[in-house]
């Protein structure tokens, strides 16, 4: 069984976490597929305190056949991004990628490589940025539920290593546990997800930074809990006191909304507390 990429291994806590939560934002999203596999993306989101407005565009054509995949992007930053992949054509589990953006309204560029490779029981990758000199990789491998994850990243300028990360894990067939090592093994977090029933998901995590003890151990729990086929309501709440609450209904099929606040119970009285709202549309 192919392991999840370094990014991916916390995904379902992290999901539980933070999907379907718009705090702040109204949030709407379009996506569309044409006949011959076009497909096309338009986000955009408007900040409820500023009024500000942030958008983007995307297009993505695969050619499944010979492993093709072309993406581009436009932002409201006036931010250009292209990307090609080719997947399993040199070999089995081999993806390659090259990508570039370029800011039209500043000398902002990057001109980036990745290379994928996964396997049974391995997924490793490596990023490096050919205008700013630097290079990323991670590397995951199981072996009968158990994950074991590392990433770092190389500054090819300084010769130094600008950031050390790593995993730890085990994953049942409803359940997962992961305790991960972050900037320098500075910071360290464990966390918990379960599927406990059909129609019920909890997890829980806790972070310490080694560098500021006097913080403390942050920690957070988490359930999910699926009304119908159409429709559930999430839930979070962590020590500082902010609970978390949202609902998600599918209006009609490739129509969801979700509904989403988070509330500081420690300061009921005062201004503190954010809404959100985010729809949409998939056809």
């Amino acid at each position: 069984m192919i392991p999840p990429n370094y990014s991916d291994i916390c995904k379902p806590v992290n999901d539980l976490f933070s999907k379907d939560y718009p705090f702040g934002a109204l949030k709407l999203e379009v996506k569309t597929t044409t006949s011959n596999g076009v497909s096309f993306t338009v986000n955009g989101a408007q900040d409820i305190k500023s009024g500000a407005i942030i958008s983007e565009l995307k297009t993505k054509y695969a050619d499944k056949i010979n492993g093709l995949t072309y993406t581009e992007s436009w932002n409201t930053a006036n931010l250009v991004t292209g990307q090609v992949e080719i997947a399993n054509k040199f070999a089995k589990g081999l993806k390659l990628e090259l990508s570039g953006s370029s800011a039209l309204s500043s000398t902002k560029r990057a001109l980036r490589t990745k290379i994928d490779y996964q396997q049974d029981n391995l997924f490793a990758r490596i990023n490096a940025d050919a205008l700013s000199p630097a290079v990323t990789a991670d590397v995951t491998v199981s072996r009968d539920g158990a994950l074991v994850g590392a990433e770092f990243a190389y500054d090819i300028n300084s010769g130094a290593v600008t950031k050390t990360n790593s995993t730890l894990g085990f994953a049942g067939p409803d359940y997962q546990i992961t305790l991960q090592g972050n900037n320098s093994l500075n910071l360290f977090q464990l966390a918990f997800y379960q599927r406990v029933t059909k129609s019920v998901e909890a997890g829980a995590r806790a972070v310490y930074d080694y560098k500021n003890p006097e913080g403390g151990v942050s920690a957070e729990l988490g359930t999910k809990y699926i009304l119908d086929q159409d429709a559930y309501v999430k839930a979070k709440v962590d020590n500082a006191g902010r609970l978390g609450l949202s609902f998600t209904q599918q209006l009609r099929p490739g129509v969801k909304l979700s509904l989403a606040g988070l509330f500081d119970t420690a300061r009921l009285q005062e201004n503190t507390h954010k809404l959100g709202a985010a729809l949409t549309f998939e056809a």
